[in-house]
């Protein structure tokens, strides 16, 4: 008998772990600029401040920068907020079309011509900043052509998911899925940090990580599908298993309920989860290096390494608190609603308050480096809280919600960075203490919203066709509840 790897290995989890290398890819291509600035700018000189820590000097060199570079810039703290922005503004604008684009054309393709684009644009980056002369508005533009050409990924990917994971497995696979992200950034710092000290070139991580996208948009265009029934490769058996517990997707392309979706409580509370989410990942993802170079001074091989623990801490914890998450849901122990908010509160209020309390470890390396490792690991529930529940709440859509709201919340992403550079220009400790009271109370107030207006009940206009004839023949209309799925009896097809 003949055993083909597509026996062996279903689909769904070639395409789960493809979609893990689809996140950590992309932010590679975000983070690399984030340990490369540290040494495209001279470090600040502070003169006796006793808010700043101690600057350390090893052969007549500023520990933190190398002692050969081949370019370095003037650039500001303003002016580095605002090139590490640029990323999120661009990001914003194509989240809607390319849900849209998800939902027409598929995910696959959306998905690997904004990798690809980012992948090339990060390779040239280099290049063209030094052909400027380090012209910061080149470099802005292309770091928001970067961001502009991901901003589909989350949409196309949450379409994918929506087709081929059943609700058994959301929190597990999606969790692995975008859990990429963090690895993603582990490898960055280590990577980056390493080479830039062995080359002394910080170009090297931008022309490494830009080949990188370029291999994994090939592996994609051949190992993946954006539909199981497209599949050529899936097994009839794991073809049916999948019609059979997806059943709440239909494969007929209906118009999409922009109303009902702009009006929809839940969907509001899901966009005030993600802007708090992103104002606080985001602020350390863009900031901490630059945390740890220009406040804590570390070098920069010691600014890769450090950097990277509080992102693996947070990378173990959400693989053990997606498992936790399905465990708890499908022995029944939590309804699919309070557990998504009860991951969602820890992943928001625990970083809060260790991110804050690293501001006041002074300038204690270890302790400060124990406190952001908490608040990331605290982190790491939000994958199987808030970031899954566009699944529950509308699968036929999960691309455009989606969308929606991770677009949305990017606009946290975009504020933040800016913000962290505009209030830090001196690098002293009570500044970045007051960036992360800010992050506390945005933490705060945005988890509350989701906790009062949040669930993970289907939307009725989930099937629009349903949709109408409800409101047509009844003044009133209730959810179908995730918990009913589970048990659902027949695959209808539309």
């Amino acid at each position: 008998m003949k055993i083909s790897v597509s026996n062996l290995i279903p689909q769904r989890y070639v395409l789960g772990l493809m979609g893990f290398f689809a996140t950590f890819t992309n932010y590679t291509l975000m983070v690399v600029l984030n340990i490369a600035i540290t040494q495209m700018v001279p470090a600040l000189h502070t003169r006796g401040d006793p808010n700043t820590c101690a600057t350390i000097k090893v052969n007549n060199t500023l520990l933190g920068q190398l002692e050969h570079k081949k370019e370095t810039y003037d650039w500001n703290e303003s002016t580095k907020g605002i090139i590490l922005s640029a990323y999120f503004w661009g990001y914003i604008f194509t989240h809607i079309p390319g849900g849209m684009l998800a939902e027409r054309f598929g995910g696959k393709h959306t998905l690997l011509i904004g990798i690809l684009i980012a992948s090339v644009i990060t390779f040239i980056t280099p290049w063209l900043t030094v052909t400027s002369n380090g012209d910061w508005r080149v470099v802005t533009a292309l770091r928001f052509l970067i961001g502009f050409s991901q901003g589909p990924s989350h949409p196309a990917i949450n379409s994918l998911l929506s087709k081929w994971v059943p609700l058994s497995e959301r929190a597990k696979l999606g969790t692995l899925v975008f859990s990429g992200s963090l690895i993603g950034t582990i490898i960055t710092n280590l990577v980056s940090g390493a080479l830039i000290k062995a080359t002394g070139n910080w170009s090297s991580c931008f022309y490494f990580f830009g080949s990188g996208g370029v291999i994994w948009c090939i592996l994609w265009q051949l190992l993946c599908y954006s539909e199981p029934s497209t599949h050529p490769f899936i097994t009839e058996k794991e073809l049916e298993y999948l019609k059979t517990k997806i059943d709440s997707v239909t494969t007929k392309r209906q118009p999409t309920p922009w109303k009902a979706i702009w009006t929809s409580p839940p969907i509001w509370a899901l966009v005030a989860a993600q802007l708090g989410h992103d104002w606080g990942f985001f602020t350390l993802l863009t900031d901490l290096p630059t945390y740890m170079s220009d406040v804590l001074k570390f070098s920069i091989v010691d600014n890769g390494i450090w950097n990277s623990i509080p992102y693996l801490v947070m990378w173990i914890c959400s693989m053990f608190s997606g498992w936790l998450c399905d465990f708890l849901i499908t022995r029944k122990y939590l309804k699919i609603s309070f557990a998504r908010k009860l991951f969602t509160i820890i992943s928001s209020m625990g970083p809060s308050v260790f991110s804050m309390a690293a501001s006041y470890s002074g300038c204690d390396k270890n302790l400060t480096v124990t406190m952001f490792t908490l608040a990331m690991a605290f982190k790491a529930t939000f994958y199987c809280g808030f970031k899954v529940n566009a699944l529950d709440l509308a699968p036929n859509y999960a691309g455009i919600v989606m969308a929606v709201v991770n677009g949305l919340g990017a606009i946290a992403g975009g504020i933040a960075p800016f913000l962290a550079g505009a209030l830090t220009e001196n690098h002293t400790l009570l500044e970045w203490r007051t960036v992360f009271w800010m992050t506390f109370g945005c933490y705060t107030i945005t988890t509350v919203i989701y906790c009062i207006w949040g669930t993970a009940e289907i939307q009725p206009w989930n099937d629009p066709e349903k949709y109408r004839m409800m409101k047509k023949f009844s003044n009133t209309s209730s959810n179908f509840t995730n918990d009913d799925i589970q048990t659902t009896e027949k695959t209808e097809n539309v």
